[in-house]
């Protein structure tokens, strides 16, 4: 029997070729935009945009897939059920979609978090032009968070004295170190880049490219592994009195967390994370950005995950039992083999885009 989880892929290519094929059964023009390397089976690698709607829409909905490379399953999926469910073909008249899939593919394809420069993604935007956020607590973290041994004994003994830190210096404290952003550490986890990366130039470009007119901006970033699992939270990297997040908690009846409200670090916190930088960088009347975060496994279990990828990019070999494991280990934590899950993400997501329509065209 078909249902909504059957959306969801089970592999970049697998992923891009459903919905080039969609947008091609609903005569939908798709941009091709490649990327410089290749995938794991020496594939070519693609961020596709797809628009949908008359080009001179004042009012347009943005949907991103991919920003952390391997969350692109779970967007992917959506935005593919965007397209066969009838919802973007439903949409109210006069209003535009933009569908930008696999923002970074080489994550997508490699199942790893990060672009193929080892970036954050988002943790890119800002002006590398100036002086990076100094990170600190990070710098002071990084030998037990990336050791060069990762081996059961390793592991329990830098998460022994990973809690100890937690502990002497607060969870606050902690959650900031690790995953606020650094910039000092090329090899390590939560790096923002020294430079703009492929991926944030390449968005740039699309977002420029189509939005210039536009005056109604909503933007569903879609991204896994934070949160009660299956759970769709509407997340918002801005300050509680922002607009964009007093507008959010209009548009979604309240049903949306301010960052500093919700179990994440403080957005000041917060170090080159897209949806403000998108905002600003926009010339628009209205602006509505969330990022649209599906729970999967508890937080230490995802941490750990992005901790033993970036080991064995670094030190592992990827065709070793142990490479395949630590593969099966951060899929789970961020693309989880669950019907039951497919399903909650996909009517979380089927009610977020009707609900940003009518903020759009109503609110």
């Amino acid at each position: 029997m078909t249902t909504a989880a059957t959306y969801f892929p089970e592999s970049y290519a697998e992923a891009r070729a459903r919905f080039l094929a969609a947008c091609a059964d609903a005569e939908i023009a798709v941009e091709q935009r490649p990327n410089p390397n290749a995938g794991p089976e020496d594939e070519a690698l693609y961020s596709d945009v797809a628009w949908i709607g008359p080009k001179d829409a004042d009012s347009v909905l943005v949907v991103l897939s991919g920003t952390h490379g391997i969350e692109g399953f779970c967007g992917s999926g959506i935005q593919l059920g965007l397209l066969q469910s009838g919802l973007i073909a439903g949409r109210p008249n006069g209003l535009a979609v933009l569908l930008v899939h696999a923002i970074n593919p080489y994550g997508f394809a490699w199942q790893r978090r990060v672009t193929e420069e080892n970036v954050d993604l988002n943790r890119n935007w800002l002006d590398h032009g100036t002086t990076h956020p100094a990170n600190p607590g990070y710098d002071a973290l990084h030998p037990l968070l990336c050791p060069r041994d990762w081996s059961d004994a390793a592991i329990a003994e830098s998460q022994a004295a990973l809690d100890a830190w937690e502990a002497t210096h607060g969870t606050v404290a902690f959650r900031a170190a690790v995953s606020g952003g650094q910039y000092s550490r090329a090899d390590g986890i939560f790096f923002g880049g020294t430079r703009d990366t492929w991926a944030k130039t390449n968005l740039e470009e699309v977002l420029d490219g189509h939005l210039a007119s536009a005056k109604r901006i909503g933007l569903i970033d879609i991204h896994t592994g934070l949160g009660p699992y299956g759970f769709g939270d509407r997340l918002l990297p801005f300050a509680p009195d922002d607009p964009v997040s007093l507008r959010a908690q209009d548009w979604f009846g309240g049903d949306c967390t301010d960052t500093p409200a919700g179990a994440h670090v403080n957005v000041a916190d917060l170090h080159g994370v897209s949806l403000p930088a998108v905002r600003d960088r926009l010339d628009t009347d209205i602006f509505v950005g969330i990022a649209l975060e599906y729970g999967t496994v508890p937080t230490p279990d995802v941490r750990l995950a992005v901790r033993a990828d970036n080991w064995l990019h670094l030190h592992g070999q990827l065709d070793s039992p142990k490479g395949r494991a630590i593969k099966q280990q951060i899929r789970a934590a961020f693309y989880p083999d669950s019907r039951d899950w497919k399903l909650q993400v996909w009517e979380r997501a089927e009610e977020t885009v009707r609900l940003m329509y009518r903020g759009l065209t109503e609110g």
